[in-house]
This record gives C-alpha cells, structure tokens and sequence, in this order.
C-alpha cells in the first residue's frame, strides 16, 4: 500500500467483479454493482496507472450490471477470465469455443437424470454456469454435481471453474492469474493491488506474488469461502468493505 500511495501512477488496481463489487444475489442476473462502486473508482482511475475488472462474465454483463463503469477513466475489463477485453468502449475477444454450446445442449438432460430441483444454467456465451444456491440443498447439489459434469467439460474440452454455488464450465488455457499477468507486463505497472472473494481470484492472488512487484491482495469476506481469507494481505466485509478500502485509498491519493 505505501508503494501505490508513493508512486500511484505506476499502480494497477485489480478487482473481480461478483462478491468483490457487487453482492452475491440467488439469481446472477439480478446482481447490481455496489452503489458507490463506480465513483469510488472513477476518483481511483484519475489517480493511477489502470483499474482493470477480471471477471468470469462477459464484459457485456458487466458493464450492464455496472451503471457507470463506463465512465471510468482508463478501466479494462477483462471478461471471461481474460478471453474478452474491453477498453475505450470496444471489446476484443477470439471465436468462442464450439465445447460450450454443445455440453449446454446435453446439460438438461443431465440435471434430469440427477432429479436435482432449484439448479439453474446460465449461459454466458464463452462458458456455462450451474448455479445451486436456489436448490433445497445447496451444498449438497453442488457434490452431485461435481463428478457428473468433470467429465460432461472433459468430453468437450472444457474445464471446471468452482465457485460459490456454482460450477462453471468454460475453455481451458487462461485464468484470472494469466490475465492479471499479462495485463501487469503490458502495462510496466510498479505496484499492484487486486481485491476477490471466491476460488477463481486465488490464481490472481499467485500472480501478484510472482510479479515480483510490490502488492497486496484483498479478500472480500464470507462464510462461505475461506481460503482466500487465508491467503489474503488484508480481508474486509464483502462488497461494502472492498468499495470502503479503495474510498480510503481514493482519499488518501487525492490528498497526497
């Protein structure tokens, strides 16, 4: 933190998105980024070298659940954990892989067989997500769940991504960790922070500490996941804790 507060111009500023700007809702599409989100880092972006959101959505939906992001200055948005990209208004991204529209097609018939009610699909158009937290069990769907659909991604070349009541599948050969990576090299940044709450920020959290620069990672708290709690530099409260840290460092950046 006193190498951003030194040198904020060198500074990457990362950040997921579900959990860490916004709440975790039962149904993904009702998510809404955390209302102070989006002025507390367009003050951020004035001050630093970039804020970049690595996300597993697309950048699309982001930006839709995200009122003002748009607006913020320099912001990179990595969707699909790095597959996507979105800078000054336009996005870049390779063809999506033909696995995910062919394991979605075999997913009904799939969660049919298992007789598990409550579990939901989103389609996110380079990946699949199924979701638990609706189901009478949650915890308990998500077990049945994990073998079956190992080997519904391995047939279709395809990976896991868990999360929070979720398993999503998704094409192989980049994670939030890679991204973050390339996106610190390309941007010869001097200091890194990057704030997360679930599984998948665990490989951003590796990448800031192989970068060899000075960083700090940041857990957005919850009961139900800990490991990042473990691993984390600092641990705040959910969404209102991270959005208050980077008003904190907002302020602290105006001021110096």
């Amino acid at each position: 933190m006193e190498a951003i507060l030194r040198d904020p111009g060198g500074a990457v500023i990362g950040l997921d998105f579900d959990g860490t700007l916004s709440p975790i809702v039962p149904d993904p599409a009702s998510a809404r980024i955390h209302p102070q989100a989006a002025a507390v880092l367009a003050d951020l972006g004035r001050h630093v070298c970039a804020v970049v959101i690595v996300t597993g959505r697309p950048v699309a939906k982001a930006l839709e659940l995200g009122p003002g992001l748009a607006d913020v200055p320099g912001l990179v948005i990595l969707g699909h954990y790095g597959f996507e990209r979105w800078e000054n208004g336009r996005v870049s991204a390779p063809p999506p892989p033909p696995g995910v529209p062919r394991a979605e097609a075999e997913l009904p018939l799939l969660l049919d067989s298992l007789a598990l009610e409550g579990v939901t699909v989103e389609d996110k158009g380079r990946a699949v997500a199924v979701h638990t937290r609706r189901a009478a069990d949650p915890e308990g769907a998500l077990a049945a769940l994990r073998e079956p659909l190992a080997k519904l991604a391995e047939k279709h070349g395809l990976v896991i991504e868990p999360g929070r009541m979720v398993l999503e599948l998704r094409p192989p050969g980049m994670d939030k960790g890679h991204a973050l990576s390339l996106f610190l090299t390309a941007r010869s940044a001097r200091s890194v922070l990057f704030a997360g709450d679930d599984l998948g920020d665990l490989a951003a959290f590796d990448a800031v500490r192989v970068s060899g620069l000075p960083g700090v990672t940041v857990c957005s708290g919850s009961t139900e996941v800990t490991a990042l709690a473990e691993r984390a530099d600092i641990v705040v409260d959910g969404p209102d804790g991270v959005v208050a840290l980077l008003a904190e460092l907002a302020s602290a950046l105006s001021r110096s």
